[in-house]
């Protein structure tokens, strides 16, 4: 009786899935040695091997390389969003910088009544300046020691333009010791602040539209009118610095925002035509 013979399974050379495995790792191991050639680009290489699949390609180079948002206007390509820890870190060190720039200015004064008060919140730095670090009695120019010492704070406020919402400035005058004249009253503060928002506005980077100036005449005093000390202290600027806690891109964006949305005003377009540099 004859008998069947099986065939031995597995030739010499192995299975033949092992030949289609081994290809695919090989590719697979010159695809990740590629990549990590590639995760330092040449800018020089990089243009050398564009134009060798396409002679006719135009290539242009940025000044920045781009984000990963796609923006072009951050240097190095960081423009990655800051986390809140991070913005509250950025936050406190202006504030701090903005005390020290208080303390400075407390250190070089001649007396009590010409220290500067500085407070600082969460989201705010308000400062309460004597008129004499910016005016004489009964005037509306600013000193040049005044100019001397925005110009400190405006170097901090350009540093961190991005985070300022708004500026307000009010004047304050004290209670006259002659017959009262609101007109003189109110044209005396209204002037003082109207000059320290000016020359913000004039020399530092904030938008004009984040900057705002008012008065209160003799109307919100600090100390007893009784004495020339405290008629001193009521005689003031104030400069009230908020801040938001994300960056700020949009001039009417924030409280200003806000505002003429309450009152269901259009805001204006600061671009427009019919808004010049003359006022009328």
């Amino acid at each position: 009786m004859a008998s069947i013979k099986r065939k031995k399974g597995g030739g010499e050379g192995g299975a033949n899935w092992m030949d289609t495995y081994g290809d695919m790792v090989t590719l697979l191991l010159c695809f990740f040695v590629l990549l990590y050639s590639m995760s330092t680009i040449d800018q020089e290489k990089w243009i050398l091997i564009v134009q060798s699949f396409n002679k006719d390609a135009e290539i242009s180079v940025d000044d920045f390389p781009r984000g990963p948002d796609g923006d072009n206007d951050a240097e190095d390509g960081n423009d990655m969003p800051m986390t809140q820890d991070e913005v509250n870190e950025e936050m406190e060190m202006v504030l701090e910088y903005l005390a020290e720039y208080a303390a400075a200015l407390n250190a070089s004064s001649d007396s009590m009544s010409d220290e500067v008060t500085f407070t600082k919140g969460d989201n705010y730095a308000f400062f309460s300046f004597p008129n004499s670090v910016f005016f004489r009695g009964d005037s509306s120019t600013l000193l040049d020691a005044g100019k001397e010492e925005l110009d400190k704070l405006i170097l901090i406020l350009n540093e961190h333009k991005l985070y300022i919402d708004e500026i307000e400035i009010t004047g304050h005058t004290a209670t006259s010791l002659v017959e009262y004249n609101a007109r003189s009253d109110r044209r005396l503060a209204a002037l003082r602040s109207a000059e320290v928002t000016a020359y913000l506005q004039d020399n530092s980077e904030i938008q004009p539209a984040r900057i705002t100036g008012s008065e209160k005449g003799q109307w919100m005093p600090i100390a007893p009118n009784d004495v020339e000390e405290n008629r001193k202290k009521n005689r003031r600027v104030e400069i009230m610095i908020s801040f938001s806690d994300t960056e700020l891109d949009n001039p009417f964006e924030g409280s200003i925002e806000q505002y003429y949305t309450r009152t269901e005003q259009e805001n204006p377009d600061p671009t427009a035509s019919m808004y010049t540099d003359t006022a009328e």
